[in-house]
């Protein structure tokens, strides 16, 4: 009998996880993105809102162009 793990070893899983990983960051960084740019617009808040967008705009950019592979 297999143990029960060797099932989370195929590679198309792997694949599955790594993918659902990149689609969360590109959506996780647009959301940042625009809160960003929502607290940029008030003069208090300008500098945590530049600090987020920016933030925001590399976790987007990472889960765009990031490897996929190891």
């Amino acid at each position: 009998m297999a143990h029960p793990l060797v099932w989370w070893q195929r590679p198309w899983i792997r694949t599955t996880e790594i993918v659902l990983g990149h689609i969360a960051a590109v959506v996780v960084g647009l959301i940042m993105m625009v809160v960003g740019l929502g607290l940029g617009v008030t003069m208090v808040m300008l500098p945590v809102g530049i600090v987020i967008g920016l933030i925001g705009a590399a976790v987007f950019v990472g889960g765009l162009f990031a490897h996929i592979n190891q």
